[in-house]
Parts: structure tokens; C-alpha cells; sequence
């Protein structure tokens, strides 16, 4: 069987991309295809077979890849995929829109069915930094995509959803029925650290729908210490509103994140996630969650067990909350076995046993 994995893009690593990394060490003689790719943000892919479309040849490709938007669904159509029997996408976006041999089978694995295009389209439109009159071309453009996006859905033969919440986005954008599969943790790089818990933790790429802003007013009028890792486009936004009990610590290195995660009186999820990896990260350190009651947290977070829920995206809840809170009467042990549902191995089993049924059927079909 000849395999061939599809990625959206390799412009910004993420989530989705330490799934693309799974999927490789699972089939380390697959291609990659991705519209765009960046190596110098990408030194781990040096040894990879990545494949690129026409895109990557268009000025300022990889530096304003949005750029091409109206041009992507006709980009991923364009990979040539004739020698492959099975297709494993990665998909938050395009990549689930690939043309195969009719005897072939595509699996999809789906992050979520493309925000800007469905869940949220009009926060996407009015978060934009861009002229007015640029939002009005993006209308009709985001429309478009739209109904590509469904008819390129109704070429998958099995989607498998990341969480319950994605599960229930893919029937009710696309119609088409999924099974659910919670995406790889490395949870082995963690562990359980004695030392004195004097701040809580949050963090990842710093962008609007992940709601730091909630998290700086609640800690501004509660004074709490408070640490922030990553960067994003709204970075010093947020930094000009904190006080100075709260720290950004900018992109750190794979050790100095865990230290971080191992050392935090709790962790925060203050928005609805697909699923949630940093909130499985935090509990594989033995640290509980505080999070929003919505989305993928409701899958990982134990309530009284593993962490703690807050109903509305207000900060006077939240800070309410943080004031209450007392990490003491978590056990450590219980909430990093816990995490451990959702580890690497257990991934890599579920996923190839997946493809493997469907190849299998596949085959009864044309023989």
C-alpha cells in the first residue's frame, strides 16, 4: 500500500503540526503535501519528503500566504496523487479537498471544520486588521470557499474528529457522520515536581479567540502572579494592558516549558478549544485545569478531579474563581494518569487501526 499525507500549510507550527509529526513517525516513507512550506520555522522537517503546490513559487508566499486565499481550494485539487492508495489528511482547512484515483481511500483527519468559513466566520471578518474595503471583498470571497469547502467534504471516505465538539461541527457543516479520536500528547516529557507553587500558567500562540484578554483582567484586579508563554499578533496589545504581576515570558524551549507547566499552581483554558492539547500538557505535570465549560475541556478536564470549570467568558467569574482556588486538594498522581489517556502510543494505535479497516474494505469492495 502506498500512503501519502496532506497538511494544509507549513507557515506557523501548532497543534496540528505536532499531529503531522505523529502521522510521519507512523509512516515515515509517506510524502508530505502542504500548500506552503517554511523550513527555517520547520528545522525537524529537513529529512521529510514535503511537497509543495504552485503557491510556493508566488511572491511573498511564505510571508503572506493569506494573500492567496481565492486561489487554495484550486491548489490543493492540483497535487497529482495517482500513485497513492490511501490519503491521510490533516485538515483545518483545505487539505481535505484533494483529488484521488477512484480506487483509493482518503482518511481526514479533522482538527475542525475550517473556522473562518463556519463556527466563526464573523469574528474572523471583524478581528481582521485590514482597510474596510478589504472586508468587503473577503464577503463574497469567504462565501465562495464556503461551498467549496462542503462539496470538497463530500469527497472524504471516513473523517475522524479530533474531540466530540469537532464531531458534532463535521454533521452539522457537512453532513457526513465521523468517529472521534483524541489527537497525540507527548506526555512522557512531563512529570510530577515537589516544588513550592507560586503562579498560575497559561499560554500558546497569542491570538484573539483564546481569550488572554479575560485572563489580564481578571489577574489585574485580583493581583495574583500570573506567567504568559508564547508570542502572537496581539502580543503587545496584551502587554500594554498588563500589570506588572504578570509575565510574559515569550516562545520558550521544550525544557523550559515543562518547567513552567511542573511549577504552576494551575493552568487556564479560558477559551473554546477543538480539543485543548496545552490543558493535557498542564495535567500530564500533574497540575490542574481551570477552564471555560465549553468544548474540547469538557472531554479532558475531570470537574473536582483533574480541575475546575467557569460557565461564563466574564472576568469577574473567572476572578472569583482564582480567588477560591486551592490547588492542595489535587492529587498530583491521580490527575497526570489521568493524562495519560491521551498519550502518543495510545494515537498511533487508534489511527492505524483506523486506516487499516478502511484499506481493508476498500479492498473486498474491488476485488
Amino acid at each position: 500500500m502506498k500512503l501519502a499525507l496532506v497538511h494544509d500549510h507549513l507557515v506557523q507550527d501548532g497543534g496540528a503540526e505536532e499531529v503531522l509529526r505523529v502521522l510521519q513517525d507512523i509512516w515515515p516513507q509517506a510524502p508530505t503535501y502542504a500548500l506552503f512550506y517554511d523550513a527555517q520555522k520547520f528545522p525537524d522537517f529537513q529529512n521529510k519528503k514535503i511537497k509543495t503546490s504552485f503557491l510556493q513559487k508566488l511572491p511573498l508566499s511564505l510571508k503572506k500566504y493569506q494573500w492567496y486565499l481565492p486561489l487554495m481550494p484550486a491548489a490543493t485539487e492540483s497535487y497529482n496523487l495517482t500513485e497513492f492508495d490511501a490519503i491521510v489528511s490533516s485538515s483545518s482547512a483545505f487539505s481535505k479537498g484533494v483529488i484521488i484515483k477512484p480506487n483509493a481511500v482518503h482518511i481526514c483527519y479533522c482538527h475542525t471544520p475550517t473556522r473562518y468559513l463556519w463556527s466563526d466566520t464573523h469574528s474572523y471578518v471583524s478581528e481582521l486588521r485590514v482597510p474596510w474595503f478589504i472586508k468587503a471583498i473577503l464577503l463574497p470571497v469567504l462565501s465562495q470557499l464556503r461551498l467549496w469547502d462542503h462539496a470538497a467534504a463530500q469527497r472524504v471516505d471516513l473523517f475522524v474528529a479530533n474531540s466530540k465538539t469537532v464531531q458534532e461541527r463535521i454533521k452539522k457543516y457537512y453532513g457526513k457522520n465521523s468517529i472521534v479520536v483524541h489527537p497525540p500528547v507527548n506526555t512522557e516529557k512531563f512529570f510530577i515536581s515537589s516544588e513550592p507553587k507560586n503562579y498560575f500558567l497559561v499560554g500558546g500562540r497569542l491570538v484573539p479567540y483564546k481569550r488572554y484578554d479575560l485572563i489580564i483582567q481578571a489577574f489585574n484586579r485580583t493581583g495574583l502572579p500570573l506567567k504568559i508563554f508564547g508570542t502572537g499578533p496581539i502580543e503587545e496589545e496584551l502587554k500594554k494592558t498588563a500589570n506588572s504581576n504578570i509575565e510574559f515570558v515569550g516562545r520558550v524551549s521544550d525544557q523550559e516549558l515543562v518547567n513552567l507547566y511542573v511549577n504552576c499552581r494551575a493552568f487556564l483554558h479560558p477559551q473554546e478549544e477543538d480539543f485543548g492539547i496545552t490543558a493535557v500538557e498542564a495535567m500530564a505535570a500533574g497540575r490542574p485545569v481551570i477552564a471555560y465549560r465549553k468544548g474540547g475541556a469538557t472531554e479532558t478536564v475531570i470537574e473536582g478531579v483533574t480541575g475546575e470549570f467557569f460557565d461564563e467568558q466574564i472576568w469577574e467569574e473567572l476572578a472569583d474563581l482564582l480567588i477560591r482556588f486551592d490547588e492542595k486538594k489535587y492529587n498530583p498522581e491521580v490527575i497526570r494518569e489521568h493524562a495519560q489517556k491521551f498519550n502518543t502510543e495510545r494515537f498511533k494505535n487508534e489511527i492505524q487501526e483506523v486506516v487499516r479497516k478502511v484499506v481493508e474494505k476498500q479492498r473486498t469492495v474491488s476485488e
